[in-house]
């Protein structure tokens, strides 16, 4: 992709996910469309073996944005990296096409791998704000990772990951349209799994109510 047809991408992509931008030259002040420019090229010297040049272009926009990319990261088409300020894409990263990013996420490695140690992510997937992806393993396509969540292994298709360590939520894999991917409406195995246990708890404790009852009429029998 020629550099004049990547800036105008970059530009539709923000100007698309972003509701709070109101023109096309707003995007030029926006830490997401910087720090892309700057990793398309860090990546280009990069790959041509160029390391120090491509670590100094990637560093000039971690102090420009606050967003940490480094050049070795293979991403696809249609990233998205909203507010931004605190992400980290590791070295080995792969990221596939139309994924977006909120603040603070970091998609890292565990220090224990060689080579291939940082996740792939699927196409069409939303990590949220803080959230934390480590290690080398995939998240799947359409999937969606809660704010806070640390995802420590793989996640399938079409599912949402929340908690700590991340735990995944099917919807009957069905794919989740990206438009109606949000932060909000998550669902909550922790507290489900409460729920659960107060509801026990309170038929244990009526049943037990019922039978020191039976026994009392049986002693006054």
């Amino acid at each position: 992709m020629g550099i004049i047809k990547s800036i105008k991408n970059e530009i539709a992509i923000v100007r698309e996910r972003d509701p709070a931008i109101h023109s096309a030259l707003e995007v030029l002040l926006y830490p997401s469309f910087s720090v892309m420019l700057h990793y398309r090229v860090a990546h280009k010297l990069y790959q041509h073996k160029m390391y120090f040049l491509a670590r100094y272009v990637s560093q000039r926009a971690v102090r420009k944005t606050g967003i940490e990319i480094h050049p070795g990261a293979t991403i696809g088409e249609g990233l998205f990296i909203d507010h931004g300020t605190g992400v980290i894409i590791g070295e080995t990263t792969i990221i596939g096409n139309n994924v977006t990013l909120y603040q603070g996420v970091t998609l890292g490695g565990t220090g224990k791998e060689h080579g291939k140690r940082h996740p792939t992510i699927g196409d069409n997937v939303m990590i949220s704000a803080g959230a934390k992806v480590l290690g080398s393993f995939t998240v799947g396509e359409n999937s969606k990772i809660g704010a806070g969540s640390v995802v420590l292994e793989e996640v399938p298709p079409n599912c949402t990951v929340v908690g700590v360590p991340g735990r995944v939520v099917k919807r009957d894999n069905v794919a989740i349209p990206r438009e109606t991917l949000d932060q909000v409406h998550l669902p909550d195995p922790v507290k489900e799994d409460i729920t659960g246990l107060q509801k026990a708890n309170e038929a244990l404790c009526k049943r037990l109510e019922e039978l020191e009852e039976e026994i009392k009429n049986l002693k006054n029998q």
